[in-house]
């Protein structure tokens, strides 16, 4: 990465910082994502229950391992080997985390965190019921307003997701949204977060680095 990309990164994610401060979140940009996983993980404690919304970005920061080395307990729908009903029965729980932890797929200039959901388990811990919610992206999860962010969504991570899920979409052909009916469609509950709800502490950390779908 060359200086000016350094300087680039850090400028964007200073702003959007700034903008998401205002907007009643606790917010840091961190250079690197090795000084964002020491910020991360100096949240962990023994036994407090730690939940993770399906984040590619938190699986490659190895936060899960950090979190069960610091003794909390992980509340994990994504463990191999569990049942439809395992599953989603966990998904409830994670609302009750006494921390969640999930990626963004677009946060924009102006501070407002954009998200597309299939079960609508990510979305919905994000909003309300953990004791705590922590945000990551990388940098180029960055869009310039709120209709760049879901044209990102629709076009980049909507797509790739899919096809990281090997779902049965249009998608997953052509790498272009079709706004489809099929019933693996995984875009199914679109959140604009503006303003910190008002009950969920949020911290957001921007990563200057690509990191994600």
């Amino acid at each position: 990465m060359t200086e000016n990309h350094i300087w680039h990164y850090k400028a964007i994610g200073q702003k959007v910082v700034s903008k998401l401060i205002k907007h009643g979140f606790e917010a840091k940009y961190f250079e690197s994502k090795n000084e964002a996983i020491i910020e991360i993980c100096a949240q962990f404690h023994p036994g407090m229950k730690v939940a993770f919304g399906g984040s590619i970005t938190a699986r490659k920061l190895g936060l899960r391992e950090a979190a069960l080395k610091s003794g909390a307990v992980l509340i994990d729908h994504g463990k191999p080997g569990l049942g439809e009903d395992e599953r989603l029965e966990i998904m409830r729980q994670e609302l009750h985390s006494d921390l969640f932890i999930s990626s963004a797929n677009a946060i924009t200039l102006d501070g407002s965190i954009v998200n597309a959901d299939g079960y609508g388990n990510r979305v919905a811990s994000m909003i309300f019921g953990p004791r705590k919610v922590i945000v990551i992206a990388g940098i180029n999860k960055i869009t310039s307003n709120e209709e760049t962010a879901l044209e990102r969504i629709k076009n980049t991570a909507a797509p790739m997701n899919m096809k990281r899920l090997n779902r049965d979409t249009p998608c997953t052909e052509d790498g272009i949204c079709h706004d489809c009916n099929q019933p693996e469609r995984g875009c199914r509950a679109y959140t604009i977060i503006r303003r910190r709800p008002s009950f969920t502490p949020t911290m957001v950390i921007i990563i200057g680095e690509n990191l994600g779908l």
